[in-house]
C-alpha cells in the first residue's frame, strides 16, 4: 500500500530517489508511464499487470479507449531502482509531465504519482477550494 507525499530533487541525470518506505514493494521492478491530470504514475509490476489487463480489455472500436490505451502503454517503461534507490525518469516522460529540479512523489494506495512541484501545488490549492463538492460528487458513487 503506497500513502503519503514525499518531495525529491531530481539529479542531473535524471535519477531520483524513491522513498524508503516504497522501495520494497518495488524490488522486483516498476512501471513509470503518463498519468492523468499532468504526472507521472509508478506501478509495481503486478499491478501494471492488471491494469493493462483492463486497460486491453476496452473496446478497440471506441476512440476514447484507443486514445486511452496509446496514452497509457506508448509512455510506459519497464525499470528498476538502482543500489541507492533510485530511478531515472526518461527524457521523454520528464517532459510530457514538466517534471524538473524540484518534484512530489505520492502514493495513492496501489501506485505512485510523480509531480512537478509547482504542480502538485497548484493542484492541492484548486482542489482544497472545491473540496467539498468534490466530497458531495464521491457521496454518489456509494464513498
Amino acid at each position: 500500500m503506497f500513502i503519503g507525499e514525499f518531495h525529491h530533487t531530481l539529479d542531473e541525470k535524471n535519477r531520483v530517489s524513491i522513498p524508503k518506505k516504497f522501495r520494497q514493494d518495488l524490488d522486483d521492478g516498476l512501471v513509470i508511464t503518463r498519468g492523468l491530470d499532468g504526472c507521472l504514475y509508478i506501478y509495481t509490476k503486478e499491478k501494471w499487470n492488471e491494469k493493462a489487463e483492463q486497460i486491453t480489455a476496452l473496446p478497440m472500436t471506441k476512440r476514447d479507449a484507443r486514445a486511452f490505451q496509446r496514452h497509457m502503454f506508448s509512455g510506459a517503461m519497464d525499470t528498476h531502482m538502482d543500489k541507492q534507490g533510485r530511478i531515472v525518469i526518461p527524457d521523454y516522460l520528464k517532459k510530457d509531465s514538466e517534471i524538473n529540479k524540484r518534484l512530489v512523489i505520492t502514493g495513492l494506495y496501489d501506485r505512485l504519482e510523480v509531480w512537478n512541484e509547482e504542480k502538485w501545488d497548484k493542484y492541492l490549492e484548486n482542489n482544497s477550494k472545491e473540496s467539498d463538492e468534490i466530497a458531495e460528487s464521491m457521496s454518489e458513487l456509494g464513498i
